[in-house]
C-alpha cells in the first residue's frame, strides 16, 4: 500500500515538472520589433512596412529636430523631442493593413503616414 502511495506521488511529480518544462515553451508569443526613425524631411522610415501577426513592438526614435509622434491601432505615441524615444506595443491581426501616421497638424498631409500590412 505504501508502495503505491509512493508510486503514484513520484508519478505525479515527475507529470508536474513535465508540465513546468512544456508549459513556458507554449505560452511564448512572438514579438516583432520595427525600428522607426522620424525624420524632419516629414517622413516615417521603418525598418519594414510587413509583420507576422502578434504582438508588435514599434521603437520610434526622433531623429529630427522638430517633435513627431507615431499612432498605430488606436495608440500614440508620446510627442518625441529631438533624439528622444518611445516604444508603442500593439497587437496586431493577421491579414490587415494598419495606418500609421504622425498626429502633429500637418505632419500627415506632409507625408508622414503609411500602413503595416499583417502576414
Amino acid at each position: 500500500m505504501i508502495r503505491t502511495v509512493h508510486r503514484v506521488l513520484l508519478l505525479l511529480a515527475v507529470a508536474v515538472a513535465a508540465a513546468l518544462l512544456v508549459l513556458p515553451a507554449t505560452a511564448k508569443t512572438n514579438k516583432t520589433v520595427v525600428t522607426v526613425k522620424a525624420t524632419n524631411s516629414l517622413k516615417f522610415i521603418l525598418s519594414t512596412k510587413t509583420v507576422k501577426a502578434g504582438v508588435v513592438s514599434f521603437k520610434v526614435t526622433n531623429t529630427g529636430s522638430i517633435p513627431h509622434d507615431f499612432k498605430i491601432a488606436g495608440k500614440k505615441t508620446p510627442l518625441l523631442g529631438a533624439g528622444k524615444s518611445a516604444t508603442l506595443t500593439v497587437t496586431l491581426k493577421k491579414g490587415k493593413k494598419y495606418p500609421y501616421l504622425c498626429t502633429v497638424p500637418g505632419h500627415a498631409a506632409a507625408g508622414m503616414k503609411g500602413t503595416v500590412k499583417v502576414i
